[in-house]
């Protein structure tokens, strides 16, 4: 069976090596006003469409590329905007299919392969209707077919979303421990990388997971604090945003609701924080919304504040 058949490639524009200068002002974030501590949605009838939903969301360090995941009545596929001589370009699909899905991209620390996850079969032999993580190679004008990141990291059940440290640890969701009659509770997992492998991926602490539902998760690059979606009875809606700080030991601790105006009676998925560390980007109500990471500090604040 020739699972990529249906896959189109969409030719992209690498940028110089030696090209170092730094993007405009008005040409940041596709020219959006930047939020405040108030969310709001992200590049309204451009990225954001009321005829679609959005999921997950990444922008390359430099800030002149932007991935995300779109939904059309059931059929997910990731989608590509870049600048290029002073403008953004209309967003294109760069990853479809007629019978396999595509959503949550997330690049690599060094940019080199783009990850994602998708429910394509392994191989022709792969009759189990999962969803894995994948990735694509960055080559010299456009990405690689689909390779599965391999069993160290996928099982015979889901995998969601993507993100990395900026050593290449990868943080990503599971349900393969999950009881036959609980499918919908996924943990959270880290695969350390090293000597250019992944290992064998750990289930995080119960700092993190508390045998609900856990995932789409975003590590900071200095794994510092830990962002992610989780199902609890103490939410506002279906899903919410909580985060986790480590302390001086490396010990995450307990995770705690990121509240109003974050969260809502809607379901909030899908973090990721720019590069510059300046703003958050998640999903609500399957909408992109994003805002100033002074959420993040005050919480933090509010955090050690009442540990100590």
């Amino acid at each position: 069976m020739k699972v990529f058949k249906y896959l189109i490639y969409f030719v992209i524009s690498i940028v110089c090596i030696a090209c170092h200068k730094s993007i405009p002002y008005t040409l940041q974030y596709l020219g959006e006003s930047k939020p405040d501590s108030t969310p709001v949605i992200f590049s309204k009838n451009i990225i954001t469409l009321d005829s679609q939903s959005e999921f997950g969301s990444v922008f390359n360090k430099r800030g002149d590329e932007f991935y995300f995941g779109v939904d059309l009545d059931g059929r997910s596929e990731i989608r590509f905007s870049k600048l290029i001589d002073k403008s953004w370009i209309s967003p294109k699909t760069i990853l479809t299919d007629t019978s396999y899905h595509f959503n949550d991209p997330f690049l690599s620390p060094d940019e080199s392969r783009i990850y994602y996850i998708s429910n394509l079969p392994r191989d022709e032999f792969d009759t189990i209707p999962d969803i894995d993580i994948w990735y694509s190679e960055r080559l010299k004008n456009k990405w690689s077919r689909p390779i599965n990141a391999g069993m160290k990291i996928n099982s015979d059940k889901n995998e969601y979303y993507i993100s990395f440290t900026k050593s290449g640890d990868m943080y990503f969701a599971s349900n393969k421990e999950a009881e036959e009659n609980r499918q919908h509770d996924f943990d959270i997992y880290k695969s350390s990388f090293i000597n250019n492998e992944f290992q064998e991926a750990i289930v995080e602490s119960d700092s993190i997971n508390t045998g609900r539902y856990e995932a789409d998760v975003f590590i900071s690059p200095d794994e510092s604090y830990i962002i992610f979606c989780s199902a609890r009875k103490s939410g506002f809606g279906n899903g919410d945003l909580y985060i986790s700080f480590k302390d001086g030991n490396g010990i995450w601790r307990n995770a705690v609701n990121m509240d109003k105006p974050i969260n809502s009676e809607h379901h909030e998925l899908c973090p990721f924080v720019s590069a510059d560390g300046k703003y958050l980007f998640y999903t609500s109500n399957q909408d992109i919304y994003w805002v100033c990471t002074d959420v993040i500090e005050k919480i933090k604040h509010r955090v050690l504040t009442k540990s100590n």
